[in-house]
């Protein structure tokens, strides 16, 4: 019989993070390490900045930079960008609880396969709205989202290409221009 190793738990988790000098997130009860490179940075504050650009006026919600945010014991998932439409779900002094409303995952050779495996699962499990999964590779961004509200899995997914433009129904108005973040 083999051995499995004991998962760990949202808390052994933040008991350990203070110890680690490189960025991690909790996937299924495993500390992942994440180590982005620059095309990943470049396309995720591309993102970001666009998103943050929207969120400017009042009752937009808000976007930010990864974060830890506990979605359930044993998962922490820290998303590229991920964007809340009720900022008053953030506390500045403690970690956000549950999902975001978006969640944007850049491809990284080392998360990747996590982003569209483990934490795509849990992400739909446990209610999120909306998924973005940038592929920097295949120059591609995939948009899994619910039909309406209380759908139990993403039931809608598009795939949009480097001359499109990507849009959301979360973000009336919005607009992300593919050839622009993934160029470079």
């Amino acid at each position: 019989m083999a051995m499995v190793d004991a998962l760990i738990t949202a808390d052994d988790y933040f008991d350990a993070a203070a110890s680690v000098r490189e960025p991690t997130q909790l996937i299924d009860g495993v500390i992942v390490p994440n180590q982005p490179k620059q095309r990943h940075q470049e396309t995720t504050l591309r993102i970001l900045e666009r998103l943050r650009s929207w969120t400017g006026g009042p009752g937009f919600g808000h976007a930010g930079i990864p974060i830890d945010m506990i979605i359930d014991g044993y998962n922490v998932f820290a998303p590229d960008v991920w964007w809340l439409a009720d900022p008053a779900r953030l506390d500045p002094d403690e970690y956000v609880r549950g999902v975001p409303d978006l969640a944007v995952e850049v491809r990284s050779p080392s998360t990747w396969h996590y982003d569209v495996g483990a934490k795509r699962r849990r992400y739909e499990q446990y209610g999120l709205p909306e998924l973005w999964l940038v592929d920097t590779t295949g120059w591609v961004v995939t948009a899994l989202r619910r039909s309406e509200a209380g759908v139990r899995t993403f039931d809608v997914e598009q795939k949009v290409t480097v001359d499109e433009a990507l849009t959301s129904p979360l973000l009336p108005g919005f607009a992300l221009p593919l050839a622009e973040v993934l160029a470079g």
